[in-house]
Formats: structure tokens, sequence, C-alpha cells
């Protein structure tokens, strides 16, 4: 595929001129119109690439997350878009100093499979707000969902201003060593080293939204059944196939059993009738549900107490459902608590002592989301200035992410840089500062030949 031709006409068009505050907004709007217009079509498209997606999942999670990022850009685009003043040092006033927020240029977009529309979609609004064209490489484990964005961005869009690209690995890779005025990539820690090397080449600047073993701390004396029961729900929301789903749950020794039944009671209320519930999403294909069987069976054979909240056979029709497992204890060295686990399985690792667990969170990588559980403000904030996560939800999982004004981002193996709202909007601009010198300039005095004034200036000011 040549991908050169596609991004060489987003760049001419971006330096002939940059959208302007209404054609950004004008954009904008179109965008929103299309995304409520597709949006059963959306739905179905899903339910063919997942084999089973639920309806509520997609329209929460992928259109009103999007259409809520763009009613937020359009809201507060003009004040983002205003110069800030800066103040110069006194002695270069009456010079004046500004900060203006301009268009880097084309902005690549890598987008994954699990969220595949507004994982593809988030980045190019933001983008979008700050002026720039755009170049999209869908995920290729969503064919369905990759060809309705494509649709989608040829009916907003010309092409000098946003450009799709569909392709396997190798597409995705080729993608990637484009001379981008910024990159950003969702997907695996792993990939993202490949995608921040190839960058690298052209020095282009990275957005890493990447994944990690995202840890749930139950403190003692925490209900554990109002903890099981926001826990259930973030790893059931999209069968745990979420980047910033609870991957771990560290809670007292005591506390195991209740935990348990509380967590296998939510999911059974929740789906009743799991194997034939349309409401619980499938895993997306048989390389990932393979991936999570070998992983368990790895589990069982290492002799650790597995849970399923659900029946365990439940594939059928090529929809690939695995209900959510429970992993009381695994040893280190499984898969289970090396890699993100990205589906519905769940360790649960007891502790004797809470600052016991607070260490085995500090001890691993900085992960992309953190979850504690507690009702001591005080120990929650101490546990806050200790842990450094790429984001933090207190007493409930997932609902962070949907957060306009918070942006999302993570910290070394989680990823790097952030983006949402105008955390977006900066991460697509440049921070450009300016200097008006005024026609009243002193700076005659610091040219050769140096003589009494500026000396005597200079000595007064850096005087011991």
């Amino acid at each position: 595929m040549d991908l050169r031709a596609p991004f060489d006409r987003l760049k001419q068009a971006h330096l002939n001129g940059a959208f302007t505050y209404e054609q950004r907004i004008e954009l904008l709007t179109r965008l929103d119109a299309a995304v409520r217009r597709c949006r059963e079509d959306l739905v179905a498209a899903c339910n063919a690439d997942f084999g089973r997606r639920a309806r509520i999942e997609t329209l929460g999670a992928d259109v009103m997350v999007t259409l809520d990022e763009i009613k937020y850009a359009r809201k507060h685009l003009r004040r983002w878009m205003r110069p800030q003043r800066r103040s110069v040092n006194l002695t270069f006033r009456p010079a004046r100093g500004e900060i203006r927020f301009v268009p880097l240029g084309v902005v690549g977009v890598v987008a994954p499979w699990n969220y595949p529309f507004q994982l593809a979609l988030i980045p190019l609004v933001n983008a979008i707000a700050a002026g720039n064209r755009v170049m999209i490489k869908p995920s290729e484990f969503t064919p369905t969902v990759s060809a309705l964005v494509e649709k989608l961005v040829a009916e907003v869009f010309s092409q000098d201003e946003v450009a799709v690209v569909q392709g396997d690995a190798a597409v995705g890779a080729a993608f990637t060593q484009l001379p981008f005025d910024h990159l950003i990539f969702t997907g695996s820690t792993a990939v993202g080293r490949q995608v921040m090397a190839a960058a690298a080449a052209n020095l282009t600047p990275v957005t890493l939204e990447l994944g990690g073993k995202s840890p749930a701390l139950v403190a003692p004396g925490y209900p554990v059944a109002k903890a099981a029961e926001r826990i259930a729900f973030g790893k059931c929301f999209n069968a745990g196939q979420t980047c910033v789903a609870p991957d771990y749950v560290l809670l007292p020794e005591t506390e195991l059993e209740p935990f348990i039944a509380a967590f296998a009671a939510s999911v059974k209320r929740r789906y009743p009738d799991m194997a034939n519930d349309p409401d619980y999403t499938a895993v997306v294909n048989e390389r990932q549900a393979g991936r999570l069987r070998a992983w368990l069976d790895e589990a069982k054979s290492a002799g650790v107490r597995t849970v399923a909240c659900g029946p365990e056979a439940m594939e059928a029709d090529g929809v690939r459902c695995l209900p959510p497992t429970l992993l009381v204890n695994p040893p280190a060295e499984l898969a289970v608590m090396r890699q993100e686990i990205f589906g519905p399985l769940l360790p649960l690792v007891t502790y004797d002592n809470y600052d016991q667990a607070v260490a085995y969170i500090l001890e691993r990588d900085k992960p992309l989301a953190f979850y504690p559980f507690d009702d001591q403000p005080a120990r929650v904030d101490a546990v806050l200035g200790r842990v450094c996560a790429g984001s933090v939800c207190v007493n409930d999982v997932l609902v962070q992410f949907g957060q306009d004004d918070l942006p999302i981002g993570g910290v070394g193996a989680s990823g790097m840089g952030h983006y949402h709202g105008h955390d977006g909007f900066l991460t697509f601009s440049k921070a450009m500062p300016v200097m008006y010198q005024s026609r009243l300039n002193g700076m005659a005095l610091f040219d050769a030949p140096y003589g009494k004034i500026i000396h005597r200036l200079v000595d007064f000011l850096t005087r011991p």
C-alpha cells in the first residue's frame, strides 16, 4: 500500500493553511452528526467483529464517549485557542510575551480493536480541535468497524483533511515509519516499544496509550461486598477487554471468601443466563480466546484454585464467551501475573498487612490505572502520595476514563503522554512562545563595544 501519497497530500494541505476556529467547529459539528447517524450501524458492526457485543456497551463506551468529547471540544475551543499572556523579565520591559497554540501538522492515529470506534475518533477529535490534519490506521482485527470508520471519515472530511488506511500489521509498521508531526498509538506495551523505535527515526513525538496490570486495592475495613460489586462491573464490561480494567485485586486474607461470594453473586445478578445473554460481550477473536484459555490452563496445572462465575463451556456459533473467572493467589511466574490479561480472568492476591499490599504494587511497573477501595481519607491520601499511576479512581473502576476534564495517559510501561479534552488539544498543539519587542528597546546597551553604563548595570544586577 502506498502510504506516502495520502500523507503527502495531508502535509501539503496543512502547509497551504491551518484550520481556522470556524473550520474546526464546522468539522466537529459534521462529525457529531455523522456519529449519531451511524450508531446502529456501529452496533451491528461490533456484533459482527466480536461475535457478540453488548449494545449498551457499544453505545455507551464507543458512541456516547465520542459525542461527549466532541461536545466538550466545541464548547471550550475558543478559549483553548486564545493566546495566553506571559510576563517578560523586568530588564526586558516594556516588551511583552505570550504563548500561542499552533497546530503541529499531520497527526497519525493507530487504533486498537477493543474499543475500535472511540479509540480512533477521540484522538481525531483532539487533533482536529488543535487544527491538524489526521491519518488513521484502524485495527485489522475488527474489519467491519474499521470499514465503518473509513466510510464515516469519507462522509465528513475531504481527502486533504483526514485519511484512513487499512491493512495488517505490516501496514501498521509502515504507518509508524511515516514522518508524522505527532503519532498516537493505543495497544500493547510490546508493540508500543516498536512504535516508539520506528518514530524515533523521524524524531516524531509519540503518545503511547498502553496497558499493564492495573491493581485494585481493597483496604482493611472497607465493605468487601461494595468493592466486589464495582470490580465485577469493571471486569465484566466488554468482557474485561479494556485497557483500564482491574487486572488483579489485592485484598485482606480474611476477606477472600466473602469477596469471592460477593463477586460471584454480582456476576449472577448481571447475567443470569450468561451463555445466551446479549449483554455479555464475547472475546474478540479466537487468537485472544486461545491465549486466555492457555493462561487459565497453565494456572490450573500449577494447582491454582479457580472459580468460574458462569458456564465454562459457552462457545457456539462462532461466539467466544469466557465466564469471569477468579484465580486465587496465582504464583508470580505465571503468564496471568506477568502480562496484561485483557479478558475476564481476575487474579486475587491476599495480604496480611496494608503496607505489604502497597509494596506489592510499588515493586512492579507503574500501572495505567489504580483503584483503591478505602473509606479512610487519610489513608487514601497517603497511598496516592506513593503509588504513581496513569489514572486513579477511588472506590470505583473505569469511570475516570470518561471524564472530559481528566486526561488519560500512562507512565513508563503503561505509556507516555496524555489526551482527552484540553490535554488532547495541548498534546496536538505546539505551545509556541512569542516575545514582542517594544519600540523602546534598551537591548542596544548590550551591543559591543561595551561601555561604562552596561558594565555598571550588569555589575549591579549580579552583585553578591
